[in-house]
């Protein structure tokens, strides 16, 4: 049994036995914090699923997680400039969020901008691709150069399995 804080509570209250369901446990709300019980790796499962809406994703794209292979994952924008934190952020989000919409659709992951942080979901080599890509646009590297980088992790990644078959 595990209690987790949850800032948007609505959306959870809303879908709590579409949750249930999903996450394999039981699912306790008490004001904000909400009480999951289940077997330790469904809470694992959870935990990590209430991690992503807290961050900012709807319950829709969080429950990608449930998903074999997907990870969520957090990039601290600090972690790798010391530059200011408004510009580095208005690089990685772009002219109305030209930058954020290409690099999620190239990777196929979902990519989330807040405050100094960038939180990825999808596929886990998606996902490191992806946060490759972000760490060297907060470095400095022009965005055209991180979508040829993702479009080329991308035909690698489909050539593998070619040579599968």
């Amino acid at each position: 049994m595990e209690t987790i804080y949850v800032k948007r509570m609505r959306e959870v209250e809303k879908l709590k036995l579409q949750l249930e369901k999903k996450l394999n446990v039981k699912i306790k709300i008490l004001g904000r914090n909400v009480v999951i019980d289940g077997s330790s790796l469904d809470e694992y499962d959870a935990r990590i699923f209430f991690d992503a809406v807290n961050f900012g994703f709807s319950v829709k794209k969080a429950l990608l997680l449930k998903e074999e292979d997907f990870v969520f994952r957090v990039v601290h924008i600090k972690d790798y400039t010391k530059r200011n934190l408004k510009v580095v952020k208005s690089r990685l989000i772009g002219k109305k969020g030209k930058t954020r919409r290409t690099i999620s659709l190239i990777s196929g992951c979902e990519v989330l901008i807040k405050e100094g942080e960038v939180g990825i979901i999808g596929d886990a080599e998606d996902v490191e691709d992806t946060e490759t890509a972000i760490i060297n646009i907060i470095k400095g590297s022009k965005q055209s150069n991180v979508y040829r980088y993702l479009e080329k992790m991308n035909t690698l990644d489909k050539s593998d399995f070619s040579i599968v078959k």
